[in-house]
């Protein structure tokens, strides 16, 4: 019997779909590898932290850093912390810590039970410092206790582009990297803790060293920071994603193909003879 064009579409429309997701199951693999091998084809990746406030203090802020290369350009703002030192403007000096765990402190890591962790207390879960956030000059660790070029008093806006060491760049793609703003009011700490000295610079007391804020810097998707929608994926896992479903773009297109075809099959026995 010879069978009409038209019925010849949905199986036509099968092999189509089996050909696509074929398609989708070769590119998929090569996109995922080719960005895992550049990180920098992407461009720009924006990251961003949360400050939130540590050892008792009342601050909170946030940094967002774009990094293209091993260029970055840091946004800031923070208020709420403690505004004088000494009688003079308090400088709080800052970091990108990493390296390590990649988290803030819970208070459990406070060893000598003064009610305070302190930055070497902090050190299993942030990292050592990779970056300081001075307000000009020096960016090195070495800097990282430097009080002339911190920020000072309560609150700040920073802006600076500044161009990260390698163990910065590392910490930021593992996602381990950790902002921490360091000084604490001597008056919401202990009186154990507000006669101990700074493990860092032993001239100064804890406070002055102790982390007041902390944030984890994570990546944002590209496109929407702090959206919640991913850009990050190559075209051909959208479109499977769109067309089949979150991780079931070939099972999808498997059984779509079962489907035309079963049906296709139902006609031709169905027909008069």
């Amino acid at each position: 019997m010879q069978r009409k064009g038209s019925e010849r579409s949905p199986v036509g429309a099968a092999a189509l779909v089996a050909a696509g997701a074929a398609g989708l199951a070769l590119a998929a693999p090569a996109a995922a590898s080719s960005a895992a091998s550049d990180p920098a084809a992407a461009g720009t990746v924006t990251y961003q932290a949360t400050l939130r406030p540590l050892n008792h203090q009342t601050g909170s802020g946030r940094l967002t850093l774009r990094l293209r290369g091993a260029t970055a350009t840091i946004t800031e703002h923070y208020s709420g912390l403690a505004a004088k030192f000494n009688g003079k403007p308090y400088p709080h000096v800052q970091h990108i810590h990493g390296g390590a765990r990649g988290m803030c402190p819970a208070m459990s890591a406070d060893r000598n039970n003064d009610g305070v962790v302190s930055t070497a207390e902090g050190l299993p879960s942030y990292g050592p410092i990779q970056t300081t956030l001075s307000v000009r000059g020096d960016i090195t660790p070495k800097a990282g206790t430097n009080l002339k070029i911190a920020p000072m008093g309560p609150s700040l806006r920073y802006k600076r582009t500044i161009t990260l060491s390698p163990a910065a760049v590392a910490s930021l793609r593992k996602g381990i990297a950790v902002v921490v703003v360091h000084g604490d009011d001597p008056k919401t700490l202990s009186r154990k803790a507000q006669k101990e000295k700074s493990e860092l610079v032993p001239s100064l007391p804890l406070a002055a060293t102790s982390p007041a804020l902390c944030g984890v810097l994570k990546a944002m998707p590209a496109g929407g920071a702090g959206t919640g929608i991913g850009s990050t994926a190559g075209s051909g896992e959208s479109m499977g994603t769109w067309l089949f479903g979150t991780g079931a773009g070939l099972a999808g297109a498997g059984a779509l193909a079962r489907v035309l075809l079963v049906r296709r099959r139902g006609r031709v026995a169905c027909r008069p003879v």
